[in-house]
């Protein structure tokens, strides 16, 4: 039977061995999953939202114990673990206090009578998620699809397999039907037979653009309703009027966030040539202070990577940005030893055709590009195949915020400050960030069926 053993990607050392789901199990879950929705759909929703708000109390009692899970597994700063524990626990209140006014029926006039606007839960919605945020990622999309009524079948990633069956007991424990979220221990290839089931109603995957294309394609030759959320490499804008001092301590925080594994992260520093010396000298002194750490320390700055092989990708992805005219103006050399460590870098000279500037670079790796105004700020800033989220920081709030809503080709956009994600706002991106909303009002309706019925002579 096949295994995969989760692996401390601080030390090198191994920590479980799972075995995966045979083929046979895997239809097993889903059948079960299936039936568990026959029920769940007609609990009330009412009831649904307890057990929402349930596993949200269930995450914040055992935060030490969930946090410590994800720094062993993918090298999260513990003092990183409880901000995610707690964003978490308030999705599931904010569902739990919002989704049944949301999801309410809505009356209509029509000629002749009236008609109902209904929204029902439509089945099984499957999720692929990735290990950077290992709870974040399966509370945002599964409590909206619990509570709407669907049921839940997780794929996470191999690296946290832990997490993933933890979870999975503290959702039962929270009353969640034990059908009715499940997880499938399952490889790539089985996961695309996943899908192709038609049990299987909708799919959802946070993941890179080329997981993303894959899985979409798969999704539509079944014509099942798809949300992908993927990767950026977006742009922070710093403006000739922009508070610079401000902008190089955010622009420090949104990069190295979570060891700069963030979709959303701050990635390319797009800074107008007016403040740019002032901006890279005070921005590259500050990573430089960036030390790496045993990320079990509650003063750890910056732990190892996820996995040693995406450490090296991304390394190649440094090098290959130097041969081509950039410069490391700090770190950007592989440390030697056990474990996925990579230092805090600064690359300058940033221009296209390096991967610095085309590409999306997932650690702790941060590229100045020079611009000759604040216009020019914003064509580069939209020079790219992505378009997740962005960045502006500018004195004239007013201006910076007009340029957020029209000008930035972006799902989601910071004006001087630096977000990751709040439980009523969508979340989500445009072009090869993908497609859909989580969170708020836009997520709980992403899989459900709005349904018309049109009633005359009432």
């Amino acid at each position: 039977m096949p295994t995969i053993t989760t692996r401390n990607p601080a030390t090198g050392e191994d920590l479980q061995t799972y075995d995966l789901h045979t083929d046979a199990q895997v239809s097993e879950i889903i059948d079960a999953t299936h039936r568990a929705f026959g029920e769940w759909r007609r609990t009330p929703i009412e009831q649904r939202a307890e057990a929402v708000r349930a596993i949200g109390q269930h995450l914040r009692d055992n935060e030490q114990e969930l946090s410590e899970l994800m720094t062993a597994e993918m090298g999260k700063p513990i003092a990183q673990g409880s901000p995610e524990v707690q964003l978490c626990a308030a999705i599931c209140d904010w569902t739990a206090d919002n989704a049944a006014e949301i999801l309410a029926d809505v009356e209509q006039p029509k000629e002749g009578g009236r008609a109902l606007i209904t929204h029902q839960p439509i089945g099984v919605v499957y999720g692929i998620q990735p290990w950077n945020f290992p709870i974040y990622q399966v509370i945002r999309f599964s409590v909206s699809q619990l509570i709407a009524g669907n049921t839940v079948l997780l794929k996470h990633a191999e690296s946290v397999f832990g997490m993933a069956l933890r979870l999975e007991e503290l959702y039962r424990a929270a009353g969640i039907p034990q059908d009715a979220f499940r997880v499938l221990l399952i490889d790539h290839g089985q996961s695309d037979d996943v899908i192709a089931r038609p049990e299987v109603r909708g799919v959802t995957l946070t993941g890179s653009d080329g997981a993303g294309k894959h899985v979409a394609a798969e999704a539509a030759k079944h014509l099942k309703k798809a949300v992908v959320e993927l990767g950026s490499n977006d742009s922070y804008l710093v403006l000739s009027d922009a508070d610079v001092s401000a902008a190089v301590q955010t622009c420090v925080q949104g990069r190295m966030a979570n060891n700069g594994q963030t979709c959303v992260a701050a990635k390319r520093f797009v800074v107008v040539d007016e403040v740019y010396d002032t901006f890279r000298d005070a921005y590259v002194e500050a990573m430089a202070g960036v030390e790496m750490g045993d990320p079990t320390d509650e003063g750890c700055q910056l732990g190892p990577m996820s996995r040693v092989q995406l450490r090296d990708e991304l390394h190649d992805q440094v090098l290959a940005s130097v041969e081509k005219g950039a410069k490391a103006t700090v770190g950007g050399e592989k440390p030697e030893g056990a474990g996925a460590w990579y230092p805090a870098t600064v690359l300058e000279n940033v221009e296209p055709g390096q991967p610095a500037y085309d590409d999306e670079l997932f650690g702790p790796v941060a590229a100045l590009i020079r611009a000759r105004d604040d216009e020019d700020a914003m064509r580069i800033a939209n020079d790219s195949r992505y378009g997740l989220g962005g960045g502006i920081f500018s004195a004239d709030t007013a201006r910076a915020v007009e340029l957020a809503r029209t000008e930035f080709d972006t799902g989601m956009v910071n004006v001087n400050g630096f977000n990751l994600a709040n439980p009523h706002l969508p979340f989500g991106g445009v072009k090869d960030s993908g497609f859909g909303r989580e969170h708020g009002e836009p997520g709980l309706k992403e899989f459900v069926n709005i349904k018309t019925v049109m009633i005359d002579g009432d």
